[in-house]
């Protein structure tokens, strides 16, 4: 039997359903699904993501049984229609569309009206007794058709229907009438001429040619970026489908038109509905931008029994998917019809509600409500907000539609190719265009924000914005834009490339300037819920990368379990201790090294106390120095004659000492645990630091709990060399204080060597830590601060899948960690074990550290509620 690849639905049959995303794409998918469950969808047919597939596997050719299925589906479609295809009398015209498995709004190619030419457009002219309607359906196909399928230029086509409606005095092209719309098709025959090019009269020859067009867009640039900036990886999917569908139309006239809802509002989630239509148009109008379009509310009174019904249809929809859709629908001489159903993007924020909404509603349970919010949606809602003294003095240019909220500043730039370009060096932009179109995807990505003058709150800026988490502004009518320029005008002020302007998403304001933002505080509301929520199901803890306490404090809000790394070095730079810092390390004398360090121990002291006091009762992990100490003087001449002066020593012996520090690979050399064995007396110093603080605040009647961690240990004896140091001056102190103060000491386990000899390191530890920051560079041989140079060519060309300092390589890495693991539990069953690299707040990293066994994560704070969300889905997922 032959191999299926066209699945039908309709009057005859419907072949398919939701389960069959991956093979029918998820609008072919849910098109076969609304019938299933009653709601009122055109007819048609889809060919398989398979077919993708193959088509590209073979040098662009298609299965040998194609043709057939194709044709036998299109007979099944005639029949349910009771039209023929490219029939003179009563021609049956389709729309060809894309549709993944995985939604890619706008970024894949669509036609609408195929199926016409100079004897089928008179036809439906005779036959629906409205010519305009018929010439009208016909423009819009050839300059489809020819922009898709053939890529001749869209502009000449918007030209000469420009030219038109100049000759006319009009502004909108439902001013012109059948007329004027045959002079459109007669000057866009010219531009198929122009170009070379022949307008096939064959509708057959039309929709091979469409589904060719289809089939190629799946490997169109915007399409591979969109992939590339959603995580979806060039094997995760099949390809597209091509769904041929009988048309709907909505251009034939006042009892017709079209639109794009959502059952609850994407920007806030509020169970409200929420879209927009327009009267005699099609589909790409309402998202082109080009008329504006109607509030959904306003059908009420244009088409009350149409509105009713829709609302029907979201409540049916919402009740069978069990989540917010974004549909798309056509209104045909007030008929209804459902042209797609999707799972609707959303903001973070409304992610969120519409999640505990629904659990609030019945309609989930709270598991479910934890795997649809993204870990990357509650980092958002950590993004910054404008200071609201900033904002009130900044001069406000002109208000719009809040399309996707947010705060963003940047310098104005009008092409995508300059902001990705600007972006790359390091500039802040915000991305202002007339409209934006699929073609501006990676400016959008690389863009901190986005204005258009043009297009409401389904527009393709709006929707893209949102499904990405960037500040939007759309519609902004009062603008006056120049792409050609550089620049826009608006009250009265001219703004150009490279000026700063600040947008509010939230409020719809463009302001002139930079105003300075800032993060949240806290986490309250629905997302404060899910995480309540995400609690429940999370095995590992998450702690927080912290050295102040204010650090600290913001990450206990966030719900960090304690700190699983506080970095001891970065407070020896501050002004008050660095002279400290360096006089003690240009001290040839154990003496005068001793004295230095006498003079910091309080200052250290210090320092933890205030840690510790802020995470009382968690566990506080505190690693001893790590850097070379060549990073704590200076390498300029006129900065070490200054340092010479401060420290009272002869220049040329401090120009001595500092190359004596110098060493050629200073991440392979004298640094952490190796500097403790050499000069001891640095460890005791913070050893006696930390004790003391914890001592002190256990006598103020608190639970303070430090683990000092010893850095960058690959064998046995180091560890076991600053273990027996570090707890003799603890324990001398603690019986001294004659107080109990639970402390513990362990390892980062950060050199391969650590790891493959585990078992014998975890027999002087209490706890390890993987800092898989170095374990990366030693294991991979990369530099940290050198990869850069490479990584993107890697990446470019297949050869890393990603960037393994941003996502844990499981592989390699993720070997080592789990062979630690398992060997020193061997050896130590109550060992404790975490990872504080910066994977620890990674999702894909934290599932792996959940599958490998570990007890908790440390990332940085404002990352602990995306961690905190990672792990419970990390748990949900894996058992």
């Amino acid at each position: 039997m032959a191999k299926k690849w066209v699945y039908y639905f309709g009057k005859s049959k419907s072949e398919g359903g939701s389960q069959m995303k991956e093979i029918l794409g998820g609008k072919g998918a849910n098109l076969a699904e609304m019938i299933k469950i009653g709601i009122p969808v055109p007819p048609g047919y889809t060919i398989s993501t398979e077919v993708c597939k193959y088509y590209f596997d073979h040098g662009e050719k298609y299965p040998e049984e194609i043709k057939a299925q194709v044709e036998e589906a299109m007979e099944l479609l005639e029949k349910d229609t009771g039209k023929k295809f490219g029939d003179k009398n009563d021609p049956l015209l389709v729309s060809v569309r894309s549709g993944a498995a995985i939604s890619m709004p706008g970024m894949m190619d669509t036609i609408l009206n195929l199926g016409l030419n100079d004897k089928t457009v008179e036809a439906m002219a005779e036959k629906s007794g409205n010519p305009r309607f018929a010439y009208d359906s016909y423009r819009r196909f050839m300059q489809m058709f020819g922009d898709v399928a053939l890529g001749l230029p869209h502009a000449k086509f918007e030209k000469a229907l420009d030219t038109v409606k100049e000759e006319k005095g009009v502004k909108l092209d439902t001013e012109l009438d059948t007329e004027d719309l045959k002079r459109v098709i007669e000057l866009y025959k010219k531009v198929y001429q122009e170009e070379g090019k022949a307008f096939p009269q064959d509708p057959h020859e039309q929709l091979w040619d469409s589904i060719n067009a289809v089939f190629g867009s799946w490997m169109n640039p915007r399409a591979i970026k969109y992939r590339q900036l959603n995580g979806i990886g060039e094997g995760t999917l099949l390809g597209t489908a091509v769904n041929v569908v009988a048309m709907a139309y909505g251009n034939m006239g006042d009892d017709s038109g079209t639109g794009v809802a959502f059952t609850r509002n994407p920007s806030t989630g509020e169970k409200k509905y929420y879209g927009e239509y327009l009267k005699n148009a099609q589909g790409e109008d309402v998202v082109a931008g080009i008329r504006t379009p109607k509030d959904l509310e306003d059908m009420k009174n244009d088409w009350p029994g149409v509105y009713d019904e829709l609302i029907k249809v979201f409540e049916k929809l919402e009740k069978h998917y069990k989540d917010m859709q974004d549909v798309e629908f056509t209104v045909e001489k007030g008929k209804l019809y459902l042209l797609q159903t999707r799972n609707a993007k959303r903001t973070a924020a409304a992610s969120v509600r519409v999640a505990v909404d629904m659990v609030e509603e019945g309609m989930i349970d709270k598991k479910t409500a934890v795997t649809r919010v993204t870990p990357e949606q509650v980092e958002r809602m950590l993004h910054p907000f404008f200071i609201p003294e900033e904002k009130a003095k900044a001069e406000v240019l002109t208000k719009a539609l809040p399309a996707s909220p947010g705060a963003a500043t940047g310098k104005a730039v009008f092409h995508s190719k300059t902001a990705e370009e600007w972006v790359e060096r390091g500039e802040k932009v915000i991305l202002v265009r007339l409209e934006t179109s699929p073609e501006d995807i990676g400016g959008m990505a690389a863009a901190e924000g986005v204005l258009t003058a043009r297009g409401g709150m389904t527009s393709h800026a709006a929707v893209v914005a949102r499904g990405m988490g960037e500040p939007a502004v759309c519609g902004a009518e009062s603008l006056d834009v120049s792409e050609e320029k550089k620049q826009f005008k608006v009250s009265g002020k001219v703004v150009k490339e490279g000026d700063w302007i600040s947008i509010d998403g939230t409020t719809g304001e463009l302001m002139l300037g930079n105003i300075k933002t800032v993060k949240p505080d806290g986490l309250e509301g629905p997302v404060a819920k899910i995480l309540e929520w995400a609690s429940e199901f999370q095995r590992l803890g998450v702690r927080t990368n912290a050295d102040t306490p204010k650090d600290a404090q913001i990450a206990k809000q966030f719900g960090a379990t304690g700190i699983g790394l506080c970095r001891t070095e970065h407070m020896f730079f501050e002004a008050d201790r660095i002279p400290i810092v360096r006089r003690m390390i240009v001290s040839r004398k154990l003496e005068d090294r001793q004295k230095a360090l006498n003079e910091l121990e309080p200052i250290q002291q210090e320092d933890f106390y205030g840690i510790l006091k802020a995470m009382d009762g968690l566990t506080v992990t505190i690693r001893f120095i790590d850097p070379p100490l060549h990073e704590f003087v200076p390498k300029e001449k006129e900065a070490q004659a200054r340092l010479a002066k401060e420290l009272n020593i002869e220049l040329d012996e401090l120009a001595e000492i500092v190359n004596e520090l110098h060493e050629f690979n200073p991440m392979l050399g004298h640094r952490g645990v190796r500097l403790s064995i050499t000069y001891p007396e640095i460890a005791v110093m913070q050893t006696r630091a930390v004790i003391k603080a914890a001592i002190d605040l256990k006598k103020e009647g608190l639970n303070p709990i430090p683990e000092i961690m010893i850095p960058l240990v690959g064998m046995e004896s180091e560890l076991k060399t600053l273990r027996e140091l570090v707890t003799t001056e603890a324990d001398k102190l603690i019986k001294e204080a004659g107080v109990d103060v639970e402390y513990h000491v362990g390892t980062m386990i950060e050199v391969p060597r650590g790891a493959l000899t585990a078992d014998e390191i975890a027999k002087h530890a209490d706890f390890f830590s993987f800092g898989t920051n170095d374990l990366t560079q030693m294991t991979f041989g990369f530099s940290r601060d050198d990869a850069g140079k490479f990584i993107k060519e890697y990446l470019d060309r297949g050869i890393l899948e990603f960037d393994p300092f941003k996502k844990l390589d499981r592989d390699g890495v993720g070997q080592l960690v789990k062979m630690a693991v398992e060997k020193g539990r061997k050896t130590n069953p109550n060992i404790h074990l975490g990872i504080c690299g910066e994977h620890g707040g990674d999702p894909y990293s934290i599932e792996f550290c959940h599958m490998v066994g570990l007890d908790y994560v440390s990332c940085s704070p404002y990352r602990v509620p995306v961690a905190r969300l990672a792990a419970a889905q990390a748990a949900i997922n894996n058992g």
